[in-house]
């Protein structure tokens, strides 16, 4: 008899807890930026077409009334804690993928609920009753059933394989927990050598497939063949890597619980090291004075590194402390119970459940120089090298990093800091800070001298009241903000939003205060600038790309 997985899919789940941790209404249209761009959007956004993938002002013209939120991992992750746990009740042997995504074994719990089917309807009930909705997937692996969830399918035993000759090159790629980020490029590449279903990927020759592409092409073949989608490491997991920490004293606190958190993985991640091993599943267990325990198996589609060991401690003891406050609302509680702690946490346990050769695991270099991008540990230590040399000539500081703080503008809100220094903001990011520039910010930061004129040429100004003397309807710049000197000083407007005042200026000629207000405008050239005007003058302050 075949292996069962089943695979369960809360839709949208970023959307979904961004709505809860708001309290919106469950038909209430959502959706979740990064970078200006949808990541995820609810149903009732996505029926007037919002898409992933959309700018920030496309979405809203379709949606006016949608609320825009930013993407928060911390939020997706904490939320989603009393869904796991509320599943957990039912099967207490399982694998979360990612915050909205886990699979379950289902053999054994199949046979005591009679049945796949009976076993999906009673985790669907359970998911239910914590106010969120999900999807169920069952096949032979985990990778076919993590697909066959997005649909609601049930993959006859061994029928794997043909399930996916069908479907489309890009699912290779739609589930990002399980694939490496430079899936994205080999499906790409794929379709233009015109091959765009999976089945067509899978009769290619594997020689063929390791020779001519990535190595991550030959786990996505494997996939596309049906074959175990994780191959574990084969070989035996010393004790030792096992990290157990005791609380003295004992934690209730969240701010102290992912400071112990912090810890612990970099003292993971050293025995990690140390026997040249990598970790791909994770187990992170919490134990109370009177002995209750909160266990969770992480996976990740790449190894795990202290930062992410870190976050998804914080994340599970997070939605362990407060009990999924704001997510549970109609779920647990209805239930009679109590998802969180019967007491203060006494003792904290990390185990590697999985691991990989060390060759596979990828180093981001920790001062934030590389935007995120994992980097080779060699080549991590030559850029030190050589920006601590760069110090030594010209001064330590020569080599500056951003921060992010506090403040309204654009500008105000990155502190530069000295590469080695400690990266403390000026200001504090998650003060109050009326009258700052929403989400997103733009991508290019300047300071250009422009005029903004009516259509019978006259500038265009800000009245008291905040608003517009004239109808902008032409910019005039001295030079192209983010581009080189030139060619073209006249641009044509094809939208605007604004003014919106943002404070006073006291520092005027006349000794008297002035209105200082922000607006965006859309240029004929498709670039979208943020204008600030100061002092009866406008200034380009950002460029959105």
């Amino acid at each position: 008899m075949s292996r069962r997985t089943l695979a369960l899919w809360c839709p949208d789940w970023p959307a979904m807890a961004a709505a809860a941790e708001a309290d919106l209404p469950p038909l209430h249209p959502v959706a979740v930026l990064s970078a200006n761009r949808v990541v995820a959007c609810s149903s009732t956004a996505r029926a007037v077409g919002v898409r992933r993938g959309m700018r920030k002002r496309q979405a809203q013209a379709l949606c006016p009334e949608m609320t825009v939120v930013a993407a928060d991992e911390s939020r997706d992750g904490r939320l989603f804690d009393p869904v796991v746990a509320a599943v957990a009740e039912v099967i207490p042997t399982l694998e979360v993928l990612r915050p909205g995504l886990l699979v379950i074994p289902g053999d054994r719990a199949a046979r005591y609920f009679g049945g796949m089917e009976a076993l999906a309807e009673e985790l669907v009930d359970v998911v239910s009753a914590c106010g969120i909705e999900s999807q169920v997937g069952i096949a032979d692996e985990i990778f076919t059933a993590v697909l066959a969830a997005r649909r609601g399918h049930q993959v006859e035993p061994g029928g794997d394989r043909a399930y996916l000759a069908g479907r489309p090159v890009a699912d290779l790629a739609l589930e990002p927990s399980m694939s490496d980020p430079s899936r994205a490029e080999l499906v790409d590449l794929l379709r233009r050598l015109g091959i765009g279903t999976i089945g067509a990927f899978a009769e290619m020759d594997i020689a063929d497939v390791a020779t001519r592409f990535a190595r991550d092409a030959v786990l996505a073949h494997r996939l596309a063949n049906a074959l175990p989608g994780r191959v574990p490491s084969g070989r035996h997991l010393p004790a030792e890597l096992d990290v157990d920490h005791t609380c003295d004293p004992p934690v209730d606190r969240i701010d102290v619980a992912a400071f112990i958190g912090r810890t612990l993985a970099d003292k993971l991640h050293h025995r990690l090291r140390d026997a040249a091993v990598a970790c791909t599943r994770l187990t992170i267990e919490a134990t109370t004075e009177r002995g209750q325990r909160h266990s969770r198996t992480w996976h990740c589609a790449q190894p795990l590194t202290p930062e992410t060991t870190a976050d998804r401690i914080r994340w599970q003891l997070e939605g362990w402390l407060t009990g999924g406050r704001r997510a549970k609302g109609r779920g647990a509680q209805e239930r009679g119970k109590d998802t969180r702690p019967d007491s203060p946490i006494v003792r904290l346990r990390l185990e590697p459940v999985e691991v990989v050769e060390a060759g596979a695991l990828h180093y981001q270099l920790s001062d934030g120089l590389s935007g995120g991008t994992a980097v080779d540990p060699d080549v991590e230590e030559r850029v030190r090298r050589s920006l601590v040399r760069i110090q030594g000539l010209l001064g330590g500081d020569a080599v500056r990093i951003p921060v992010l703080s506090g403040g309204r503008g654009p500008a105000e809100r990155i502190t530069m800091v000295s590469l080695g220094d400690e990266r403390t903001p000026l200001r504090d990011p998650s003060a109050p800070w009326p009258g700052h520039l929403p989400q997103p910010t733009p991508t290019v930061l300047v300071e250009t001298a422009i005029s903004v004129l009516d259509a019978l040429g006259r500038p265009v100004r800000v009245t008291d009241r905040g608003a517009f003397t004239a109808e902008p309807v032409t910019v005039r710049l001295s030079e192209s903000p983010g581009g080189g000197k030139g060619r073209k000083s006249s641009w044509g407007l094809c939208w605007w939003a604004g003014p919106w005042p943002v404070g006073m200026d006291r520092a005027s000629a006349a000794g008297t205060t002035e209105l200082i207000a922000r607006a965006q405008v859309l240029l004929d050239d498709s670039r979208a600038l943020l204008l600030c005007y100061r002092g009866g003058e406008w200034m380009v302050e950002g460029v959105y790309e």
